[in-house]
């Protein structure tokens, strides 16, 4: 688990463990021009239709397949990845999908939020999903399990990779937010810190949050990449540090 290089790509990779090859792009190594520079993946960011396509391609070299780009919503709808006969072609409107295919792509489109990877242990079931607040107290974990439970009745077990999303200290929210977690788990409030001198707002740790439902839905085994795309400018977009700006992609496959 860490930053390599795959096919001329700067990536961050999932841990060998996780039962599904899996990584997030960077920012670099596209031909997209400020301030989608350069390897913008997000079709709906703002960008030039025909840059985004260029760097789609130059992804390409990187994958198996054609990925399964999902038109995210900040929903809890999971896509059967499976059901697609012609990969790449259509962006259903979902923030999941699962697969049982080898070597079917799952893309998920991020500039924050969580990228969320669900193997079963021995590669015979995956999910990715997309998971910003909204999404993760809406369920969308939980849902995305219980898709891969429904194609894969018997599991060894399951593991999961966060990808690189807001980091802890940057990801400032008001109590609305922090009670739509608290509200439905005590524990969950160790994952807020108050905002010295700002009453009523907070600090907080979205991947623990993310750890915590999966674990609590029956995840055995969870690994944080620990990579902040709020701090690191020159590796990663970021929607709450930069507006507009593009996405990277959480890409992963079984092998």
């Amino acid at each position: 688990m860490g930053r390599v290089d795959r096919a001329g790509l700067p990536v961050v990779t999932a841990p060998d463990w996780l039962g599904a090859a899996a990584f997030t792009t960077t920012r670099q190594g596209g031909s997209s021009v400020a301030p989608f520079d350069s390897l913008n993946l997000g079709a709906a960011a703002g960008d030039d239709a025909q840059a985004v396509a260029r760097n789609r391609n130059r992804l390409a070299a990187a994958l198996p397949g054609a990925p399964v780009w999902l038109r995210q919503v900040h929903g809890i709808h999971v896509h059967d990845a499976d059901a697609d006969t012609q990969p790449g072609t259509a962006e259903p409107e979902a923030d999941a999908a699962v697969t049982t295919q080898a070597r079917r792509v799952l893309a998920i489109l991020t500039a924050d939020c969580l990228p969320v990877v669900i193997a079963e242990a021995h590669g015979k079931a995956l999910g990715a999903a997309h998971a910003g607040w909204r999404g993760l107290a809406g369920g969308v974990l939980e849902a995305t399990l219980a898709a891969l439970r429904q194609k894969c009745p018997d599991p060894v077990g399951w593991r999961a990779w966060i990808g690189p999303a807001i980091g802890p200290a940057a990801f400032e929210v008001g109590e609305e937010v922090r009670q739509a977690f608290v509200s439905v788990d005590a524990v969950a409030a160790d994952a807020f810190q108050p905002r010295p001198g700002m009453p009523g707002k907070w600090l907080a740790n979205l991947p623990a949050l993310a750890e915590r439902r999966l674990r609590l839905a029956g995840v055995e085994v969870v690994a944080q990449s620990g990579e902040c795309t709020f701090s690191d400018t020159q590796a990663f977009f970021s929607y709450r540090r930069d507006g507009m700006t593009g996405r990277q992609a959480t890409l992963a496959w079984l092998p």
